[in-house]
């Protein structure tokens, strides 16, 4: 007759990982906050412990397993396989867990970041139901990788991107696709139209300034390559600090760039703005939503990203 399985032996996890005898919840926390997060300095303020108190409670884990949960990396660490099938299996309950410990208290704001252009034309307006609604947002703007790392370090809990995060850590969903446009003020558009070489909008626009965000031109060269088939030469007249600089630039008659139809589309309903070039297929640009692992404990996160799903497909 076989011996009964005894009581304190944990069951066998998905794939046959075993999780370690007399697991210590504290242990599987770290763990999992160290998985998600990617290093021990991200892991540490989540968790409320200082840096050599997660790596020794991460050591003391591997003890136990008997095995390596981490590669220690130059920046950060690299899960084991191991490592994937033990938090696959932990972070279910334990996220249930801490749902359960959480309820009753009033939910914490949503932390959410992006660019600065889209989070006001776009983002904002379609969570004002929710903020009526009692959801507190704490909004920051900013580039992708600084926003990911900012992520990585438990600091946001949703961040809207233009590029997919790198890793297994974090997983980026599509959001909307965001559709670049070739502008101008009105007068300058008659000009390119009146312009003796009309016919070539590429010769036409090299008499007219060309305004920009960057002194690399990123969205007008883009632009040149994908739908002129060429490589952009002309410099820019005027170097803004963002996409907000180059819209009213343009709008004021510095010249002509390049802009995403969400910023720009009331002023070309308006009058205010004219579209010098209208190609089958303008280029796009998709936006990514990261969602931070475990902020779905919160329940005003999941409120946020729904909606937000939802929004952007009129986008």
């Amino acid at each position: 007759m076989k011996n009964p399985t005894p009581a304190t032996q944990a069951p066998p996890a998905t794939g046959g990982t075993q999780l370690p005898p007399h697991a210590d919840l504290n242990l599987l926390r770290t763990f999992l906050a160290v998985y998600r997060s990617g290093s021990f300095t991200a892991a540490a303020p989540r968790l409320g412990l200082s840096q050599p108190t997660v790596t020794a409670q991460i050591r003391t884990l591997e003890q136990q397993a008997g095995r390596e949960l981490f590669t220690r990396l130059p920046r950060g660490v690299e899960p084991t396989p191991y490592a994937h099938e033990l938090a696959g299996q932990i972070s279910g309950p334990l996220d249930a867990l801490a749902g359960l410990e959480d309820a009753g208290q009033v939910a914490a704001p949503v932390h959410l970041a992006g660019p600065s252009e889209l989070l006001c034309v776009r983002v904002l307006p379609a969570l004002v139901p929710l903020v009526a609604d009692g959801v507190q947002l704490r909004v920051t703007q900013g580039l992708p990788e600084p926003l990911l790392e900012e992520m990585r370090a438990g600091r946001h809990d949703l961040v809207i991107t233009t590029r997919r995060s790198r890793g297994r850590a974090l997983e980026s969903v599509p959001l909307a696709d965001e559709e670049y446009l070739l502008v101008a003020n009105p007068v300058w558009a008659r000009r390119v139209a009146e312009h003796p070489e009309a016919g070539d909008l590429c010769a036409a626009l090299r008499e007219v300034p060309m305004v920009t965000y960057a002194e690399d031109l990123p969205i007008v060269r883009r632009y040149w390559r994908n739908i002129f088939g060429k490589q952009l030469t002309a410099r820019a007249a005027v170097t803004v600090p963002n996409l907000y600089a180059v819209l009213s630039a343009v709008n004021s008659g510095a010249g002509y760039s390049v802009l995403p139809r969400s910023l720009c589309q009331e002023y070309l309903d308006s009058g205010r703005l004219a579209l010098l070039h209208d190609p089958e297929e303008p280029p796009l640009n998709t936006l990514f939503l990261v969602q931070r692992p475990g902020s779905e404990t919160n329940p005003d996160v999941v409120r946020v990203r729904d909606l937000l799903q939802a929004t952007a497909r009129g986008w």
